[in-house]
C-alpha cells in the first residue's frame, strides 16, 4: 500500500530548520511525499491534489485548518508534530478523531536541562554573587559572608508535575536536595504553593497552561522566599503576575528571577524586566533550539516508524496539552 504525506507550516524557515533534507528524504523513502510545502497562504491552491494524504508532519508553525479544508482531506489519519504543546491548533482534529502525535516528551528534555543548570547555579548563589562581586573589597566580605546553601540538604521546589518535571526530577536525582514537587491540581497538593515559596531556596515553575493557573504565581507568594531564594519560570508567562514579581524584586535585591517566558513575549520595552539587576531574562531559549531540534524530529519519524509497522504510537495526544 502507497500511503501519502504532507508537509505543512505557517514558517517555512522554521520548518526547514527543524526539517532538514536528511529526514524529509526519510520521509519520501516510506511514503508518497507532496513536494510543497503548504502553508495559509496557498493551502487552497493544492487542496485537491491533497486529497489522498494520510499523515502531516510539522512543527512549529503548524496552523489550524476550516472545517471545509478538513473535509477535503477526509483521509487524513495523523499530524505528527515535531514540537511540544499542541493546544494552540489541535481541537479541530481531535474533534474528527484525527490522531496527533506530538514530541512534547522530547522537548522537556532540553528544558529540564535548562533548569538544572540554573538549579544548580542558583543554590550556589551564583546570580547574587556576580552581580555584587564588583571590586576588590567586595572578595573577602563575599567570601566570607556567602549566604547560598550550596547543592547539599536544601529544598528546591518544582511547580507542576507534568513531563518537564518529571524529566528535571530525573536529572537532579543524583544530587542531595530535597525535591518538593507541588502538583497543578490543589487536591492532589501535599504542599501547598505558599509553603513551597516559604521553604524552597528554588522554586521552578512547571505548571501546565491552564486557565485556572493565569497569574497564580503573584505577590502573596513572591513576599515569602526566604533572603537570597531563586525564582525559575519556563513554564507560561502568564502564569506570573509580573507587576507583583517587579514590585517584590524593586523591593527585595537579594532575590533572584530567572525568566525565559514572559506575557507579553517580549516583554514591552519600557518594561522593567530588561533592567532590574536581580533579573535574567532569556529569550524562550530553554526549549529545543537548533541541534536540539533533531531530537523532536526522531521522535516523531520513530512514530511514523510504529504506525506503519502497525505497532501502537508512544506519544499521541488524546486531549489538548
Amino acid at each position: 500500500m502507497v500511503w501519502h504525506a504532507a508537509l505543512f507550516s505557517c514558517q517555512p524557515e522554521k520548518f526547514h530548520q527543524v526539517f532538514q533534507s536528511i529526514h524529509l528524504t526519510d520521509i519520501a523513502s516510506r511514503c508518497n511525499l507532496y513536494p510543497v510545502l503548504i502553508t495559509p497562504e496557498n493551502i487552497n491552491q493544492h487542496l485537491s491534489a491533497l486529497k489522498d494524504i494520510e499523515f502531516i508532519f510539522s512543527t512549529w508553525g503548524m496552523f489550524t485548518l476550516s472545517e471545509a479544508q478538513l473535509d477535503n482531506l477526509s483521509r487524513l489519519k495523523v499530524v505528527f508534530y515535531a514540537a511540544g504543546a499542541t493546544d494552540y491548533f489541535s481541537a479541530p482534529y481531535l474533534a474528527r478523531k484525527i490522531k496527533i502525535v506530538s514530541a512534547w516528551r522530547a522537548n522537556a528534555v532540553p528544558v529540564a536541562e535548562f533548569c538544572l543548570a540554573q538549579i544548580l547555579l542558583g543554590c550556589k548563589g551564583y546570580y547574587r554573587n556576580l552581580r555584587e562581586y564588583t571590586c576588590p573589597e567586595q572578595f573577602s566580605v563575599l567570601a566570607n559572608q556567602h549566604s547560598a546553601p550550596g547543592n547539599y540538604q536544601e529544598r528546591v521546589a518544582l511547580l507542576g508535575a507534568g513531563a518537564i518535571s518529571q524529566a528535571l526530577q530525573t536529572l537532579l536525582h543524583p544530587f542531595a536536595l530535597d525535591v518538593v514537587v507541588i502538583p497543578s491540581r490543589p487536591d492532589k497538593r501535599t504542599l501547598s504553593l505558599e509553603d513551597a515559596f516559604s521553604s524552597a531556596w528554588v522554586i521552578s515553575n512547571h505548571l501546565p497552561n491552564r486557565a485556572d493557573n493565569i497569574g497564580i504565581i503573584d505577590r502573596n507568594l513572591f513576599q515569602r522566599m526566604r533572603t537570597g531564594a531563586v525564582f525559575i519560570n519556563t513554564g507560561r508567562g502568564m502564569q506570573v503576575n509580573e507587576k507583583d514579581l517587579i514590585n517584590i524584586l524593586e523591593e527585595r535585591p537579594d532575590l533572584t528571577a530567572i525568566l525565559d517566558v514572559t506575557k507579553p513575549e517580549p516583554p514591552d520595552a519600557t518594561s522593567s524586566l530588561y533592567t532590574l539587576p536581580n533579573v535574567q531574562l532569556t529569550s524562550h531559549i530553554a526549549g529545543a533550539l537548533n541541534n536540539e531540534t533533531r531530537r523532536l524530529v526522531h521522535c516523531v519519524l520513530d512514530e511514523f516508524q510504529r504506525w506503519l509497522k502497525g505497532e501502537p504510537l508512544q506519544h499521541e495526544i488524546s486531549t489538548r496539552l
